[in-house]
């Protein structure tokens, strides 16, 4: 049986491979800037492997703005930090100078107006602004965190303890600093009989002026491991401050920033407590006792303790690691008023109200106070600033290593994706050549095989 090939027939299938070979010839153009992959079709798997490759370049960059980002926000951070502990390194310097009875009233005032200067200084550091956003107010960063107030107010007078005092009095019902305390700390009372009393806020016990000061003293010299024993060295106690629940609390009698709550303008009278009949200090308990204050400046914090994160990788989030900012109340710690036994919440100005208490003593002449109180103060506020500062740098230099990490992380996924993508530019070559060679040759032999049109026959 014989098969008739028409001429409409041939011509189409001519026309068919001409077309299939201008096809590969195209493709093959398309690679000529450099890629080899445009669609799925040209080659599934290594278009997935380029779809994944280009999703990790992209979070890459991503991650490295988010670390250039905090690295600069926590060097201008370190910066005003170096500021504020070279400040507060001067004003120790003078706490220790004014403490010198030598002083008379006129150095003393003197002194009271640098120090007062230099607390202004930190106060404008804490303001420091990094673009439009405040570095020290959490996530408050549009807000002003830090204003010292115009007019004094009546704050309450703690009794800040040494090294030593705070070693001993941090027994089993002592004084308890692990609630992430800056100072260890009592409130000073006054008796009904005008003498001077220290009130232990986490159990209700009082000691005795001389006890606290000096008395303490041969109870270590006769045992160097001695602690509070609160069955023998208090001289009474108040209820209600002991227990899971207490009913009496600094919040009850004081705001955050130490300022005395007055109902109706009567400042507070303490009264009820049980004398210890084991001390031998032959003090008689009085009748009822007031909070010892001080009229002074506060400053005030109007950002929040919450923290700025800048994701630097993969996987979970570590809050801890990925924060580039401090508070306030990392700056300025907390104290008696603020700590997390007090009720209140950290105030995130402790520290600064507390030297503007130094400042005050300074310019009232009060050279025993400080330096029962005045250099422990102005020595532990630098501290805390100083441990803020290097626990930043610790931070910083993470995130440096991690800007490193991800800087061989994208050259890595740079080659990754030539290596999927990429144009073999010696092999194109030689394929062009190949397609057009083909194409050429179908042009040629259907000049020659195609039957000629009417026109031809005319011509």
């Amino acid at each position: 049986m014989s098969v008739r090939v028409s001429s409409n027939q041939m011509v189409y299938t001519y026309k068919r491979a001409l077309n299939a070979a201008n096809a590969r010839q195209d493709k093959l153009m398309e690679q000529g800037d450099g890629s080899k992959l445009h669609r799925p079709s040209d080659n599934a798997a290594d278009y997935s492997k380029f779809l994944r490759f280009g999703t990790a370049d992209a979070e890459n960059v991503q991650y490295q703005d988010n670390v250039s980002t905090g690295v600069s926000w926590m060097k201008t951070t370190d910066a005003s930090l170096v500021s504020m502990t070279a400040i507060q390194t001067t004003f120790k310097e003078k706490t220790v100078a004014a403490a010198n009875d030598t002083n008379n009233q006129m150095d003393m005032k003197a002194t009271a107006k640098e120090m007062m200067a230099e607390i202004q200084e930190v106060v404008s550091i804490g303001n420091t602004q990094q673009g439009d956003r405040f570095l020290f107010g959490g996530q408050r960063d549009l807000v002003r965190p830090f204003e010292m107030n115009e007019k004094e107010i009546t704050r309450g007078l703690a009794k800040t303890l040494d090294e030593k005092q705070a070693r001993f009095f941090s027994g089993q019902d002592g004084v308890d600093d692990s609630t992430d305390r800056s100072i260890t700390q009592m409130l000073r009372l006054r008796g009904s009989d005008n003498n001077v009393y220290y009130l232990n806020t986490k159990d209700g016990n009082i000691y005795s002026e001389k006890f606290v000061e000096k008395g303490y003293k041969d109870v270590v010299a006769q045992n160097a491991d001695a602690v509070a024993d609160a069955s023998v060295h208090p001289v009474g106690k108040l209820a209600g401050w002991a227990g899971a629940a207490p009913t009496e609390k600094v919040s009850k009698y004081f705001k955050n920033t130490g300022e005395l709550i007055q109902a109706g303008g009567v400042p507070p009278t303490l009264t009820g407590a049980t004398a210890n009949a084991n001390n031998k200090e032959g003090i008689q308990l009085p009748t009822s006792f007031k909070f010892e204050t001080i009229e002074q400046k506060i400053v005030t914090y109007s950002g929040d303790r919450k923290y700025i994160s800048m994701v630097k990788k993969n996987g979970t989030t570590e809050p801890t690691a990925d924060t580039v900012n401090v508070t306030g109340p990392d700056i300025f710690g907390t104290d008696i008023f603020d700590d997390a036994n007090s009720g209140n919440v950290a105030s995130g100005t402790a520290m600064l109200n507390d030297m503007l208490t130094v400042y005050t003593k300074v310019n009232q002449d009060d050279h025993h106070w400080l330096v029962t109180d005045g250099q422990t103060i102005s020595d532990q506020a630098h501290g805390q600033t100083v441990n803020t500062e290097a626990k930043l740098g610790a931070r910083q230099n993470l995130y440096d290593s991690t800007k490193e990490m991800l800087a061989k992380q994208e050259t890595i996924i740079t080659g990754d994706i030539t290596d999927v993508s990429a144009t073999d530019v010696a092999a194109l070559a030689v394929k062009l050549m190949e397609a057009q060679t083909v194409y050429n040759m179908s042009l040629s032999l259907g000049a020659r095989i195609l039957p000629a049109s009417l026109a031809d026959y005319l011509h």
